[in-house]
């Protein structure tokens, strides 16, 4: 994410300064970045793209978050866990997404490794990302403040290779906690800040 403290946008409205740089971003972040993310499918989905972001900015992901949901299945664990070799060739030459082979093999392994951890106990891949959202949380004054790897981060990097999963680094880690609300980052100023500074 660009921009460094919170602006206000043509709509009248203060947001982080990168959540008014385009359409996209302003949905992403006025109805996504941030809320607390539950749910075993949901995490899987947002660490399978958070992988493919590795490298590139967010904005390319979110422009092809559809397509990424079709050729995944709506990132549905299990039939995913089922996609052979021949998938990942056919979505070598699917120029909607990302084509990478690394990262798309990587999605498909780690389907299988969230399988096995779920498939005893629902909501066990929640439970263990939630586990390492900090206990207190400052609020950065600008994005100059936010950091890109905090212990918490490279911990649960650490807990899900341990487990086998790949494309899951400190730093992918903690943008997967920022974007699923494990922290808040929200900048001062903004009005997400603000809002969550009322509870």
């Amino acid at each position: 994410m660009s921009g460094t403290s919170a602006v206000v946008g043509d709509d009248g409205i203060a947001r982080c300064a990168w959540g008014s740089s385009s359409e996209e971003y302003r949905r992403y972040h006025d109805d996504e970045w941030g809320y607390p993310l539950h749910g075993d499918r949901p995490i899987f989905e947002k660490i399978s793209l958070e992988g493919f972001q590795a490298g590139l900015s967010w904005i390319s992901i979110l422009r092809r978050r559809e397509a990424f949901r079709e050729v995944f299945h709506g990132f549905d664990i299990e039939r995913v866990a089922t996609m052979t070799p021949a998938d990942a060739d056919r979505l070598m030459v699917d120029a909607r997404i990302i084509r990478n082979r690394a990262k798309i093999e990587a999605t498909i392994a780690n389907a299988r490794v969230v399988l096995e951890l779920t498939s005893a106990h629902s909501g066990a891949l929640d439970e263990l990302v939630w586990s390492f959202a900090p206990a207190t949380h400052e609020r950065p004054r600008s994005f100059d403040d936010v950091p890109a790897v905090t212990p918490e981060s490279t911990a649960l990097s650490a807990a899900l290779r341990g487990r086998g999963l790949r494309f899951v680094g400190p730093t992918t880690m903690y943008a997967l906690m920022q974007s699923g609300g494990l922290v808040d980052d929200h900048v001062a100023g903004c009005w997400r800040a603000a809002e969550s500074d009322k509870r």
